[in-house]
């Protein structure tokens, strides 16, 4: 198995993707927007990956956070709100903020397990700061490390009960980015003190299954190279600090913060550490470039991928989709 989790170009598996894909036989996919045009085409979409490779367990990943963030989208599929709504409510009524969380993440993961998908990169455990770049912003469950983690653990909760797993992001935190690592690379000078804020939401919740690492520079532990490629910081601070044992995977090495070619950044991001490397896209050139850099999957990253699978659960007795919203909207009402 490769470490390596690529996307697609559309919404079926094209010929030549197979072949690459069924060679390397990579950790998993992700789907965004572009792969989800309808329920039935889903089905058949990730029906069709699973049986390439004979895993019934196999990752099939997508960003389904809810707000500007959401791949799967009306009228198809629900509208989920973004997570500052929770963060709202929590100011009010913090018991029925977890709640609410809960169920909306539940809601989130039947549709997702509707479709075959089995990973959602959801919670978002960033501790959103103040003048920081807007990639955070709504997205964030708070600016309080303890609510940050709260809300996260409701979420995970609520995904696994649908048998889906959930992904805290971005280790070790991207709330004091004051630029978008989607366009450029981040520089954090934050000291000590103030990256301990941000590294609680993940302490808290270093139990969680998997895990996705910024493309982001933080000079008080590595001024040289992002925590995405930087061996310091995948074994000192994430391994070692925040305690975290789950799959790790690196955010989309598509993102203008890494520098060289697809494969020498997923190959850089998987020489630091990394379980495995993100790449998005779905451009088959650069797919061919990941395959041919990015060597197997470790020993220990299998027995953490396993494990990270094996986490899901289902609550047959738990609401249906239509309940879990229904729920939830009467909480998110007090607000």
């Amino acid at each position: 198995m490769q470490a390596a989790i690529y996307g697609l170009a559309g919404p079926v598996l094209l010929p030549n993707e197979a072949a690459l894909f069924h060679d390397a036989d990579p950790v998993g996919y992700i789907l965004f927007q572009r792969n989800c045009e309808t329920r039935a085409q889903l089905k058949a979409l990730t029906a069709s990956l699973r049986a390439l490779h004979g895993r019934d367990d196999l990752p099939i990943l997508i960003d389904q956070e809810g707000g500007r963030v959401a791949r799967m989208r009306p009228p198809e599929w629900p509208a989920f709100p973004a997570n500052e709504t929770f963060d709202r409510l929590y100011q009010l009524a913090p018991s029925s903020a977890l709640q609410a969380a809960r169920w909306n993440a539940r809601a989130i993961a039947l549709t997702l397990a509707e479709g075959g998908i089995t990973v959602d990169c959801l919670p978002m455990l960033d501790v959103r700061q103040p003048g920081a770049s807007d990639i955070v912003g709504d997205r964030a469950l708070g600016a309080e490390p303890m609510q940050v983690a709260a809300l996260g653990r409701a979420q995970l909760e609520g995904l696994a009960s649908a048998g889906v797993v959930g992904v805290i992001k971005h280790l070790p935190g991207h709330g004091r980015a004051l630029v978008d690592s989607h366009q450029e690379l981040p520089l954090v000078d934050a000291g000590e003190a103030e990256l301990a804020a941000d590294l609680e939401p993940f302490e808290r919740l270093a139990n969680a299954p998997m895990g996705m690492i910024s493309h982001i520079v933080y000079r008080a532990w590595d001024a040289a190279r992002p925590a995405s490629q930087s061996p310091i910081i995948i074994d000192d601070i994430i391994r070692q600090r925040i305690g975290f044992a789950g799959f790790l995977m690196s955010d989309d090495i598509g993102m203008e913060a890494l520098a060289g070619s697809a494969g020498e950044r997923a190959g850089a991001c998987v020489a630091a550490g990394c379980d495995a490397a993100l790449h998005c896209s779905g451009k088959f050139d650069e797919m061919v470039q990941v395959a041919a850099a990015v060597p197997a999957l470790t020993g220990e990253g299998e027995a953490r991928l396993a494990r990270a699978m094996a986490a899901r659960f289902t609550d047959g007795d738990g609401p249906n989709l239509g309940e879990a919203i229904a729920t939830r909207d009467t909480l998110l009402a007090l607000a």
